[in-house]
């Protein structure tokens, strides 16, 4: 688990913690819970919400493969839940330059769409998958890459919505996915993307992770 605060270059509002409260494993699922209360981190700073944050970084980490995870998400304006990866090399090569995978965001803002991206040095992508009906709050869905040396797709349930490759790199950039990579899961609350919570945003929120797999290519 990663702790902390200071709003991880995004203004998020939350502190991260190793609490029972903010992640634990209940009825078979990994619950990432984010909570309103004011708490008062390592760093002496007290901030209005609390979460958690967990990555792989250390204990497992791949190059190339499919990635998917099984996962029914909080909502709420201003909840930023993710299901990402990281370039294992991220502490000798600083982001963005060791790469980012996203495989999963969801903005509370926009309940029926995640998006998919990779960002890298002098390169961002994205690009979104949005249901037909509901809400991605009412139900679990999974949440895929399958990466090889020259493609990354992204799959919401079994749909193939983005591809890309190293042509879609700009000209003078390196594609930076041909290295092991590390996963985290985690759930922010505010930040410039997502925006704070306002008067409808209710808490607690969870995050119930069914399961995460790995595969690699025979």
């Amino acid at each position: 688990m990663e702790t902390g605060g200071g709003g991880w270059g995004n203004n998020e509002l939350e502190t991260y913690t190793s609490r029972p409260e903010n992640a634990k494993i209940q009825d078979g699922n990994l619950v990432i819970t984010a909570i309103q209360e004011n708490f008062t981190g390592t760093d002496g700073i007290s901030r209005p919400y609390t979460s958690a944050r967990m990555k792989t970084a250390g204990k497992f980490d791949q190059k190339y493969g499919r990635f998917e995870a099984r996962i029914k998400m909080p909502a709420g304006q201003g909840i930023w839940p993710a299901f990402w990866m990281l370039g294992n090399n991220i502490d000798s090569v600083p982001w963005p330059s060791c790469g980012e995978i996203d495989i999963m965001e969801n903005l509370g803002k926009e309940p029926a769409t995640v998006h998919g991206s990779l960002h890298a040095s002098g390169f961002d992508s994205t690009a979104s998958y949005s249901l037909n009906t509901g809400k991605f709050a009412d139900d679990f869905h999974v949440f895929a890459i399958e990466w090889e040396p020259a493609a990354i797709r992204f799959y919401v349930d079994g749909n193939l919505y983005d591809t890309r490759t190293p042509a879609n790199v700009p000209a003078g950039k390196t594609w930076a996915f041909d290295h092991p990579f590390f996963i985290l899961l985690n759930v922010a609350v505010g930040g410039n993307w997502p925006g704070s919570p306002d008067a409808t945003s209710t808490f607690p929120q969870n995050m119930l992770v069914d399961y995460v797999k790995v595969y690699s290519k025979q």
